[in-house]
């Protein structure tokens, strides 16, 4: 017996971790420091870990109780109804669900490109078609709605990322209403704010529940996480927000106690401990201005904790700065073979990051104004 066709799939790569590299190079992990998956810096929220701890001793309980009360928070975060927040195993999770909800076999997900691969690898697991729009190098990768509906065909979902990963662009919110007006009535706007925290914007919440000038929706449907602010990303905790009207639809389609005792426990912590955030917070945007300011080449402006570097030969320098101890993401799996991706860090480990970086492009001799091949696959996030 063998599985069904998985030949349009592509493998999910993360990130390299420090054990995993520091194994490979026989070298001590203390000497390394690991900007490649855009994790929080200062740790998981104090107040969270804390709440881990208590909660180990009860973890042979389903989250019953917990779920429903992490739910009530974040509605209440939001202000909107408890039925409209579906908790779920991390960010990539909630996906699933909207696709469990939303698409038909045969029916097409329109996706960034470059992009979060899981949106497409999620839509080719529940039987639909993935088509993309380009986010263009020559234009900074600017987001807007002509970009999108330039690709649009009547796709059932459309994805945008604000702020996108890996550029770090984001898209106002008036051109997400011109999107959910001009799309057909059919089709769902999916706003992924995986790194909302970091950016100087409004949520799409507010187009959902018709606030700040906007006319209220039932065609968009927001994602948040606790993995990048709240620095929870261990525990897999992520929520969709969805229209009022949806709200029956979460029990059909979820996985019974997706989100764990531990997340559930972790995120009703996380979730009041604004202290932890606005502290990740500042330390991305100095961190990002630092890079901009310091790093011998193009970078992209970014409303997310990291940001996207011309590089040359992007798979040679992020090697090269592997092997000095400074783990970055090279971009080629985005379509990218020209740029690198660094994670906001401390001070110091953005100062050296900058440092490590500038030697090899000198010591390589790189040409940091090499250009992306645009044919490159585009096989991960």
């Amino acid at each position: 017996m063998q599985p069904r066709d998985l030949s349009d799939h592509v493998a999910y790569e993360a990130g390299r971790g420090i054990e995993e590299v520091a194994r490979e190079l026989d070298r001590d992990p203390s000497e390394f420091v690991k900007l490649a998956s855009n994790e929080n810096p200062h740790g998981p929220s104090p107040a969270a870990a804390v709440a881990v701890r208590e909660a180990a001793s009860s973890v042979n309980s389903y989250p019953k109780a917990a779920h429903a009360d992490l739910t009530s928070a974040v509605a209440d975060r939001w202000d909107v109804t408890d039925g409209q927040v579906w908790l779920a195993n991390g960010g990539d999770g909630a996906i699933d669900y909207l696709h469990r909800a939303v698409i038909e076999p045969g029916d097409t997900v329109l996706v960034p490109s470059p992009g979060f691969a899981y949106y497409g690898m999620s839509s080719r697991y529940h039987h639909g078609d993935v088509r993309e729009y380009d986010l263009s190098k020559a234009d900074d990768f600017v987001q807007d709605a002509d970009t999108v509906l330039e690709a649009y065909d009547g796709d059932r979902i459309v994805f945008l990322t604000s702020p996108h990963n890996p550029t770090g662009s984001t898209i106002p919110l008036a051109d997400v209403e011109r999107l959910a007006e001009a799309t057909d009535d059919e089709t769902l706007l999916v706003v992924d704010e995986a790194y909302g925290e970091f950016a100087d914007r409004d949520s799409a919440v507010a187009l959902l529940e018709g606030r700040d000038g906007f006319d209220a929706r039932d065609d968009v449907a927001v994602l948040r996480t606790f993995s990048k602010a709240y620095g929870l990303a261990g525990v897999r905790l992520g929520y969709a927000v969805v229209p009022d009207e949806w709200a029956d639809a979460y029990a059909r389609v979820n996985t019974p106690f997706a989100a764990s005792e531990l997340a559930c426990r972790a995120g009703l912590a996380a979730i009041d401990d604004d202290e932890h955030v606005e502290r990740t917070v500042g330390t991305a945007r100095e961190s990002r201005a630092y890079m901009r300011e310091h790093i011998d080449s193009h970078v992209w402006e970014s409303e997310g904790n990291f940001v996207l570097v011309e590089a040359g030969d992007a798979a040679a320098v992020a090697e090269e700065m592997q092997r000095r101890g400074v783990i970055v993401r090279d971009c080629s799996s985005f379509g990218l073979p020209g740029c690198i991706r660094i994670t906001c860090g401390t001070e110091a480990e953005t100062e050296r990051a900058v440092e490590t970086l500038n030697a090899v492009l000198a010591d390589l001799d790189v040409d940091p104004e090499t250009a992306d091949d645009p044919d490159a696959e585009v096989a991960d996030t």
